[in-house]
Order: C-alpha cells, then sequence, then structure tokens
C-alpha cells in the first residue's frame, strides 16, 4: 500500500490553542539516529518534565468490562508560567500512549482541573483528539471519550485488570491464519506439526467490496485444508481490535464504507465460522499471536512482541501466560515528541510509532539517506530496494536501519514504563537480512548508554526462519479450544 508520508513541518494545536513546548523539556538524545537529528525521545522529555514538576496526578482509565489502570505522574503548579502550555502537552500525550496501549473510554483525573479542561478540549476540539475519541470510543467501546475529574486520589475506581488465558492449544487438525496488508499467510497444523504453509499476496486496504476479503481468507483456508483429514478448529489473527471475534476497528476494511461495514464487516468473522459448520473459531489482534508465538517458541512469559511489517504491531504475554484486555496498538502510540515530528496520514498525529518502526518509517527515510527508488514503487516493494542495497554493503541503507534502531532503543525505554517485559521478540519484515542486525545492534547501544539498567533485563530475541514461517500461523492455529 502507497500511504502518504508528512514531512517535518509546522506546529501542532491542542485544545483550539497553539501550544509551545519549553525546549528544555525536549532533550536531545544521546545517541542520535544518523537520518532524523531532530527526533526528541518520548522517555527524555517526559524524564525532564517530570524533574522539575512537582504537583502529582494520577489518571484512570476505565474499559467497558470495568477492568481499570492507572498511571500517575507529575506536572507544574498552575502559578508556573509554563504550565498551560506544557501541562496540557505531556499529560494528552501521556493520556494518548494510555488510551492505544492499554484502552478505555472514560478517563478518570486526580489532578488540578486545568489539566482535566485541556483533555476534554482535546477530544472534542482538537482533529486528533477526535479522531481517538472516534476510533476508540465510540468504535471499539461504542462511546465518546469521557474526561471526569476527582478530587484525590482515593476517590478513583479502583485498579482491576481481567487477564485470560491465550491459545497453546494444539490437539487435532487446525488451520491458521495471518492477514497483513501486503499478504496473507495461512497454514495446516496436525497435532502441533505445521504440514503446509502458504503465503498469498493480496491489496486489502482500499478494497470497497468485503467479499473481496472474505473470498482471500476462504480461498487460503480451502488450501490448508485440502492437506487435512478433516478440520477440528481455525484460529486467525490480523491488525485490529476484535471482541468476541467481532471486528470493532481494522486497518484491512478502511477502504470499506461506513454503513457496509457495520452491515457486513463486523461479523464476517462469525460469518466464515458458520461457512466452517460452526467449528471452534477464534480471531485476535495480530500483535497478541506474536507475542504468544515468542512465549511458545521460547518456553517463557513477559514477551513483549513488536512486528516491523506494514503498520506496528505488538502483543504482551504477562508473566502468568496470560493476556489483559490492553490494546497494544503501538502503532498510534507517541515515540516522537519534537512538534515537527512525521504525522501518520490516518490520524494526523504526530512523532506516532508507525512512523518509526514500519515500512513507512524505511520509506520516509529514502529521502534523507539520499536513495531514490525507481519510480512508482510502493512501500513494500521500496524496502525490497533497500533490503537489495543493504546486502550490497550500500552505506546509505545501513543510516536507514541504524535509524531504526536508534528509534527502537528509546521506544523500549518509554514502553518499558508501562510493559513489565523481560524479553522483546521483534520480527516483521523491515528486520529481514542483515538491516534487522543492525536495528536490534544500535537499540541495545540506546539501552546501554541511556538505560543501563533496563538494558541488562531485556533480551532480544529474533525468529529464525522456521518460526518466521510457521511460529505466527502455529500461535493463530493453537487458539481455540476443541470442545
Amino acid at each position: 500500500m502507497i500511504r502518504r508520508l508528512h514531512p517535518r513541518s509546522g506546529h501542532r494545536s491542542l485544545g483550539g490553542e497553539f501550544m509551545s513546548v519549553p525546549v528544555r523539556f525536549l532533550p536531545a538524545p544521546k545517541v542520535v539516529p544518523p537520518l532524523d537529528p531532530q527526533f526528541r525521545p518520548a522517555i527524555l522529555a517526559i524524564r525532564a518534565f517530570q524533574s522539575e514538576s512537582p504537583v502529582p496526578v494520577t489518571l484512570a482509565l476505565e474499559q467497558a468490562d470495568g477492568s481499570v489502570f492507572h498511571h500517575s505522574l507529575k506536572v507544574l503548579p498552575e502559578s508556573h508560567p509554563d504550565a498551560a502550555a506544557a501541562n496540557a502537552f505531556f499529560v494528552e500525550r501521556l493520556a494518548k500512549f494510555l488510551l492505544w496501549a492499554w484502552g478505555g473510554w472514560r478517563i478518570f483525573v486526580a489532578g488540578p482541573e486545568s489539566v482535566a479542561l485541556a483533555l476534554r478540549r482535546h477530544y472534542s476540539d482538537d482533529a486528533t483528539g477526535r479522531f481517538d475519541s472516534e476510533i476508540i470510543g465510540r468504535r471499539i467501546y461504542e462511546r465518546a471519550i469521557e474526561v471526569v475529574r476527582v478530587a484525590s486520589p482515593s476517590d478513583l475506581p479502583a485498579p482491576r485488570a481481567i487477564s485470560a488465558p491465550l491459545g497453546r492449544h494444539l490437539d487435532g487438525c487446525r488451520i491458521g491464519f495471518d492477514l497483513g496488508g501486503s499478504d496473507r499467510k495461512v497454514a495446516a497444523v496436525r497435532d502441533g506439526v505445521c504440514v503446509f504453509s502458504e503465503e498469498t499476496v493480496w491489496d486489502p486496504y482500499f478494497q470497497k467490496d468485503p467479499q473481496y476479503h472474505f473470498d482471500g481468507v476462504m480461498d487460503s483456508l480451502q488450501k490448508a485444508a485440502a492437506h487435512l483429514p478433516r478440520v477440528d478448529a481455525i484460529g486467525g489473527s490480523a491488525a485490529g481490535v476484535y471482541v468476541n471475534n467481532r471486528v470493532k476497528v481494522a486497518s484491512l476494511f478502511r477502504g470499506v464504507p461506513p454503513e457496509v461495514f457495520e452491515s457486513r464487516v463486523k461479523d464476517l468473522f462469525l460469518e466464515l465460522r458458520r461457512a466452517w459448520n460452526g467449528i471452534p473459531f477464534d480471531v485476535v489482534n495480530d500483535g497478541e499471536v506474536t507475542a504468544l508465538a515468542g512465549s511458545m517458541a521460547l518456553g517463557q512469559n513477559s514477551v513483549l512482541g513488536v512486528a516491523m511489517g506494514t503498520s506496528t504491531a505488538a502483543g504482551f504475554v504477562s508473566s502468568e501466560g496470560g493476556i489483559t484486555p490492553w490494546l497494544n496498538e503501538l502503532a498510534f502510540v507517541p515515540v516522537d515528541y519534537h512538534p515537527s515530528a512525521p504525522r501518520d496520514e490516518w490520524s494526523g498525529d504526530f512523532g506516532c510509532g508507525v512512523q518509526y518502526f514500519s515500512q513507512q518509517a524505511v520509506g520516509r527515510l529514502l529521502g534523507p539517506a539520499g536513495i531514490l527508488p525507481p519510480e512508482g514503487l510502493g512501500l513494500p516493494e521500496q524496502l525490497k530496494h533497500v533490503q537489495s542495497l543493504m546486502a550490497q554493503g550500500d552505506a546509505r541503507a545501513l543510516r536507514i536501519y541504524q535509524s531504526i534502531g536508534v528509534f527502537l532503543g528509546y521506544a523500549l525505554a518509554h514502553w518499558d514504563d508501562f510493559y513489565s517485559a523481560r524479553q522483546v521478540l521483534v520480527l516483521g519484515r523491515v528486520m529481514t537480512g542483515r538491516g534487522g542486525d543492525w536495528i536490534l545492534e544500535k537499540a541495545r547501544e540506546v539501552l546501554d548508554v541511556e538505560f543501563p539498567e533496563l538494558s541488562r533485563r531485556l533480551s532480544f530475541q529474533v525468529p529464525d526462519e522456521k518460526d518466521k514461517r510457521h511460529g505466527q500461523a502455529i500461535a493463530a492455529a493453537s487458539l481455540p479450544a476443541l470442545r
């Protein structure tokens, strides 16, 4: 898919007002990405702001099932000359992280009234806030985002997390599939052994008729079924948010008109299950299956999976081996706080993960690297072009991978404030080849230089070729329990 890329330009508005964050709150990193010298890591900005901020604030996010998650920070006193701009900026950036990583529709604020008011204005007046309210609030939780101020932390709803086991069922004859933006994968699995796998190129993003998606998935399932004596269960993964096998929001269906989405797409996988005679059929976010595949392969829990492909997928397996009701949509969370950071073409927001950990990241770094690919290449082909140059030892391509590695190192430190991971599984098309080695090498350098304690705790894991081909599909196939 060719996605419109936005150059670094201009400042952003928040709640309809121009916000200027003092430079001292946007420190330069010690390890600078070669092709993005303006990069200002979220983690360093937050730490700089917190070092001057004495007023405690606690945010609590409530989900539809009653789960509640807390996050505490500090802000400047309202009498401080920088309070209006800086407080609104940092609280909104952190609230955005919490919304897309953890999820929720109601945000409780235990802190100054001005902070709650700035958030309310953001979700009602600012275009990026309205996007979050529409996608996360109305489409996922079926209600607009609501901001509620309480007098003190004791008035907040108590933290409550619902964890559930995920997959690991390998008995019987199963099919696993994974739906990406440029290809779909399928595997036939018999008692935990992959007996067939196939990867098929497709172009789902701007298809207006969801029959295209239905037929594509059905074609892959039928091909896998031909290699099994019977089909006992089907499990799948895809980018997006799925609740009880219903599609809440998914980029794969962005081209489908809203009324058709409501009438056909929401229950597309339920329709597929009926076509397979109602056998156990589960579909979850692809990031969750990525983390599950890593946990199964490593035999360990506390795994954060990050896949750099068409977009950025993430998932987390807890220390107990289950999943939380988090969204883990790290493609949308801010990792760069520079006000002129590149903008995501869908949400319009700046500095979000998709522009740093995906084919889009490679595409936007081509110009700064001095690489001019053949005209007319889409992002997947641009990535292949860079991979070819990297295989030839091209220094320009090397700088692209080094830059992504620096981004990843600082992002991991930021994500660590919210995820208690001990293993980080990194995969996806961007990681293919020697370039992937350089991404991890630069990420480790960042951790060693800036966050040595975290560097000693975190282990990087990259799946081998067998796991790349089969691991995700086997993990997806393991999702349903047999009746």
